[in-house]
């Protein structure tokens, strides 16, 4: 709006033109000024209302990542399986050690004991009788012949000692073979079933030992797994959160938006003028000069300090 004071003094003699005093006042249509006027309002009210803008969160690690964190920290895994691995080669060990003294063992006659056929005293006893039996009865013959104590009794009785040490060196001989044979499969024997348990307990320790790797890759495994799960759903948690936090800005902003949408408006709106415009006549009457100086004077002032009501985004009409 503008403002025109055009004024002229008066002066002596009829030959200078007397000039009047204009006030000429110019301003947009009332209902648009009014609406501007009502967004200037508004938008001084937010100006100085600040913005409660949300804080940043961070999504918390769900169940499946702390699970994950959880049996991350548990140690020991496996070692059940790696103890008993190792349990196993220790009785291999004595196993085996035991298999390599019985086969480097001499046989001794207490060592052949246990193996000895408990008849062979029996047999000898019965070689002996059956000896001192023919020497009874040679003596006897000998006896009857008037030929005992001489030397013919004398021969045959050596040949009947001679044949008994014989067969009592036979039999004695063939027991102790089979006590020897007997013994000998019996440390084969010890010997292999000495190998075969070192070998069983390996065979054990070794499976001990791959149950025990295996535990633990499976535990790395379930560890990868849940914090690769874990951190999806917090992803998809911190996405969440993140669209929470865009949606209450959006909200606290909204005013600001819908102020400039109106700016917009109000900016592309087709402007009209008022004028007002008082004018005194020329001459030197002083009354007539004052009340139109006042005029204008009044208008200027009512422009400047008119008040606005019910001024808001939407605008209300303006009431001079």
């Amino acid at each position: 709006m503008s403002f025109i004071f055009g004024g002229g003094g008066g002066g002596g003699g009829g030959a200078q033109p007397a000039s009047g005093t204009q006030v000429s006042i110019a301003r947009e249509a009332p209902e648009i000024e009014s609406r501007k006027l009502g967004l200037y309002d508004q938008a001084l009210k937010l100006a100085q209302s600040p913005v409660q803008l949300p804080a940043y969160q961070v999504a918390a690690p769900p169940p499946l990542q702390q699970a994950g964190f959880t049996a991350a920290g548990t140690t020991g895994v496996g070692a059940g399986a790696l103890t008993s691995g190792l349990g196993a080669l220790g009785s291999g060990a004595t196993a085996l050690s035991g298999a390599q003294t019985l086969a480097a063992q001499t046989p001794t006659t207490a060592g052949l004991a246990p193996y000895m056929n408990p008849y062979q005293s029996y047999v000898t006893d019965e070689i002996n009788r059956q000896a001192q039996m023919r020497t009874n009865q040679l003596g006897a013959e000998a006896v009857q012949s008037g030929a005992f104590g001489g030397a013919r009794q004398g021969v045959a009785e050596a040949e009947i000692e001679r044949a008994r040490l014989n067969q009592v060196g036979l039999s004695q001989a063939g027991g102790f073979s089979q006590a020897l044979g007997a013994y000998q499969r019996q440390q084969q024997l010890g010997t292999q079933t000495g190998l075969q348990a070192a070998q069983g307990y390996a065979g054990q320790a070794q499976a001990y030992g791959g149950l025990g790797q295996a535990q633990q890759g499976m535990q790395q495994r379930d560890i990868g797994s849940l914090l690769q799960a874990g951190g999806v759903q917090q992803q998809l948690g911190q996405q969440a959160l993140e669209a929470q936090r865009m949606t209450t800005m959006t909200r606290q902003y909204e005013p600001y938006q819908r102020l400039e949408f109106m700016k917009g408006l109000m900016t592309n709106l087709p402007t009209g003028q008022s004028a007002m415009t008082a004018t005194t006549a020329p001459g030197t009457n002083p009354f007539a000069q004052a009340v139109g100086t006042g005029i204008g004077a009044y208008a200027a002032y009512n422009m400047a300090n008119r008040p606005a009501s019910n001024i808001n985004i939407g605008g209300a009409g303006y009431k001079p």
